[in-house]
């Protein structure tokens, strides 16, 4: 299956000749996503790129190191999904959301602001053959949510208000994190350390591969639990 062209050209318009290709993301479940084929570590672009990476951050054509771990931890925590409604927020590519889906999730909504990371997570539903709902505002979405599950958002402090919105939205909240260490924020607790990198891998610096994973919940599996 072709990526769409507004993808792929998105892509070259940031690193022309770059192209998309269908990668496997988890080592022990059958997940695959459209991802840039090779992704050179910035520090080796030369600087007008570099500048339009930064200019024109395409989040989707990477599976990150916080979406594999939560999307594994989901996978073989399927309770954690089966029969509820899920919202995977920053969806990026839809590796979280995706995983859910194939969890036994009733419903899962992959919310995202950016139109071509929803476009992205479509298509990568599709690969994976499984339906989810999209909406590109959070706010908007309507009824009841059971899960909020979030990927590699703390790396900007102006997103930490949201922490406080998960929780007054949802019963359970899971946040993956491989940049922010000594997370306090009530009601979150640690509840695992995993070892993971990006895909492609970008040769980061090694503390990046150090992933947590974060729990707020009225339910006792996650509410005891503490780092």
């Amino acid at each position: 299956m072709h990526a769409p062209a507004n993808l792929q050209g998105a892509l070259e318009g940031v690193l022309p000749g770059a192209r998309l290709s269908v990668q496997s993301v988890l080592s022990n479940h059958a997940l695959s996503l459209a991802l840039i084929r090779d992704m050179a570590p910035q520090r080796q672009l030369d600087e007008a790129t570099a500048r339009r990476v930064m200019d024109n951050p395409l989040y989707w054509i990477l599976c990150w190191a916080s979406g594999r771990v939560l999307a594994a931890h989901v996978l073989e925590n399927p309770e954690l999904v089966r029969g509820k409604r899920v919202l995977d927020f920053g969806c990026g590519s839809g590796v979280v959301a995706i995983a859910a889906a194939m969890a036994g999730a009733e419903e899962v909504v992959a919310c995202d602001i950016d139109p071509l990371a929803l476009t992205a997570t479509r298509h990568n539903a599709a690969l994976n053959n499984v339906a989810l709902s999209f909406s590109d505002d959070f706010e908007a979405v309507q009824g009841e949510v059971d899960l909020i599950l979030v990927a590699d958002v703390l790396y900007d402090k102006g997103n930490f208000p949201w922490l406080r919105r998960f929780v007054e939205r949802a019963d359970t909240v899971l946040i993956a994190d491989s940049r922010v260490r000594d997370f306090a924020v009530k009601p979150y607790k640690k509840i695992c350390e995993e070892i993971s990198c990006t895909i492609p891998d970008m040769d980061e610096a090694g503390e990046f591969n150090r992933v947590s994973i974060y729990a707020a919940s009225s339910r006792s599996v996650y509410s005891a639990t503490g780092a």
